[in-house]
């Protein structure tokens, strides 16, 4: 059975290990076709409830950035930083150029 035929509800496993190219036994193939249909099975399930009136959410939890004060600290000194510097010039470091 190839991809077109397969039925909906059904991921032919061997195509899709083919697109990552992954060579798979036949008990992984048995194994995975399994555990694919119960996956395709639940998403069935998830998509017959009757969420009318249900606000979409990005998350399923309440998400919110949790910030910090923006309060300046000691940090290291110039010349420390360039003493670990495999090269500096100007006191400034010097690295590889990347960009042409």
């Amino acid at each position: 059975m190839n991809a077109e035929s397969a039925p909906a509800n059904r991921i032919d496993v061997r195509y899709v290990a083919n697109l990552a190219r992954l060579a798979l036994t036949e008990e992984e193939v048995a194994t995975f076709q399994g555990q694919l249909g119960q996956i395709v099975d639940y998403v069935q399930a998830i998509d017959r409830l009757d969420v009318t009136g249900i606000e979409p959410t990005s998350h399923a939890h309440l998400q919110q950035n949790v910030f910090r004060s923006d309060v300046a600290r000691p940090s290291l000194d110039q010349a420390s930083v360039l003493r670990n510097a495999p090269a500096s010039r100007d006191g400034l470091l010097l690295v590889p150029k990347i960009v042409e």
